[in-house]
C-alpha cells in the first residue's frame, strides 16, 4: 500500500469517520476508558476483533501477537508486553472477560511444523509458547486445525497461572473465553467448558467461561500436562 494511500486514509478518517464518534471519544477522554473485555488475538491481518464482536470505541482492550500466545507469569520468557497488558487489564481496568482468539490458516501454527527463517531468533523463541499444542504427525490441514484449537486451550491454562486472573476467575469476577475463528466461514468456534470441546457459536449456548476442564478432542484425546 503506497504511503500516499495511507495519508488519504488518515484524512478520510478525520473527515468522514471521526465526526460520527466525536462525542463518544470526548466522553472516553473525559471519563477514561472502561473496557469490559481483554481480547488477546493473533496479529493476522484477517482477524478483525471489532468487526468480529461488533464492539465500538472503548469496549475492547486489545493485545495482538503472533499466534495469540500468552507468556508464562513467572517471566521466564523475558520482557513481554502481553503479560504486562494482562496485568493492566485485570488490575487497572478491571475487565470482566478475557478472550483468547486463534484462527484458521494461522501462520504461527504452521511454523510449528515447517519452521521459520534462521535469522528470526525472536520468532523461534516465541513459537515455543505454542509447541505443546503441536501433534506428532506429518503436517496437514487437519493437524493445523487441531493444533490451532489446542493452542487456544494452552493459553487459557497459562492465563490461570496469573494469580490476579486465577483468583478472579474462581471468585466469578472474570470469565475466560477460548475462540477459534474460521476465516473462510465467518464462524467462531467457542470452547465449551462442560464438554471440553469447541462448538460453533451458531449452535453454542454460551461463549465460554472458566475455570476450564481438560480439553477433549473429537477423537477422545485429552490435552493435559501429561498428554501434550
Amino acid at each position: 500500500m503506497p504511503d500516499d494511500d495511507l495519508l488519504d486514509r488518515l484524512r478520510s478518517f478525520k473527515r468522514d469517520a471521526f465526526p460520527q464518534y466525536r462525542q463518544q471519544f470526548k466522553s472516553l477522554v473525559e471519563g477514561g476508558q472502561h473496557p469490559t473485555t481483554l481480547f488477546i488475538g493473533c496479529s493476522d491481518s484477517r482477524l478483525l476483533p471489532y468487526l468480529l464482536t461488533g464492539a465500538g470505541p472503548g469496549e475492547l482492550f486489545l493485545v495482538r501477537n503472533v499466534g495469540a500466545f500468552v507468556p508464562p507469569y513467572d517471566g521466564s520468557y523475558g520482557h513481554h508486553g502481553t503479560a504486562a497488558a494482562i496485568e493492566f487489564a485485570v488490575l487497572n481496568l478491571h475487565v470482566s472477560r478475557i478472550v483468547v482468539c486463534g484462527h484458521s490458516h494461522c501462520g504461527a501454527i504452521r511454523a510449528l511444523y515447517e519452521g521459520v527463517p534462521p535469522e528470526a531468533h525472536n520468532l523461534q523463541r516465541w513459537l515455543e509458547l505454542g509447541r505443546d499444542a503441536a501433534l506428532p504427525v506429518q503436517p496437514c490441514e487437519e493437524a493445523f486445525r487441531r493444533t490451532e484449537q489446542r493452542a487456544v486451550v494452552l493459553q487459557l491454562g497459562r492465563l490461570m497461572e496469573f494469580p490476579m486472573v486465577r483468583s478472579r476467575v474462581l471468585a466469578g469476577e472474570i470469565s475466560l473465553h477460548g475462540w477459534h475463528y474460521v476465516i473462510e466461514e465467518g464462524e467462531v468456534h467457542v470452547f465449551d467448558v462442560e464438554t471440553g470441546r469447541f462448538l460453533a457459536a451458531s449452535v453454542a449456548t454460551h461463549s465460554g467461561t472458566g475455570p476450564y476442564a481438560p480439553y477433549v478432542e473429537h477423537d477422545g484425546q485429552v490435552l493435559s500436562d501429561e498428554n501434550p
